[in-house]
């Protein structure tokens, strides 16, 4: 059990002080979750508080490579609605 971010993430240091294992760090170029402390928040919060406060939709992927805050997460828009929109 454990959770990856991945090269969209920007660096805003917004995850880094919520992981109450201290299992985030900075490292080049983005943020990394260290594998062996990561409980993905369990038996702390109800969900991963690094997920739940990511402003880049899908930069945090749970064991599966899923992302847990996928785009739409945000916004609340569904991704095939925002790209009819743009279109």
């Amino acid at each position: 059990m454990a959770l990856k971010i991945i090269e969209s993430c920007v660096n805003c240091y917004a995850c880094e002080p919520l992981c109450p294992e201290q299992a985030i760090s900075e490292a080049k170029p983005h943020f990394t979750i260290d594998a062996g402390k990561c409980t993905e928040c369990d038996g702390h919060f109800s969900e991963p508080q690094c997920a739940a406060i990511c402003p880049i939709e899908g930069a945090i992927l749970d064991a599966a490579g899923e992302p847990i805050n996928p785009p739409g997460s945000l916004t609340g828009i569904p991704p095939e609605k925002l790209a009819l929109a743009a279109a």
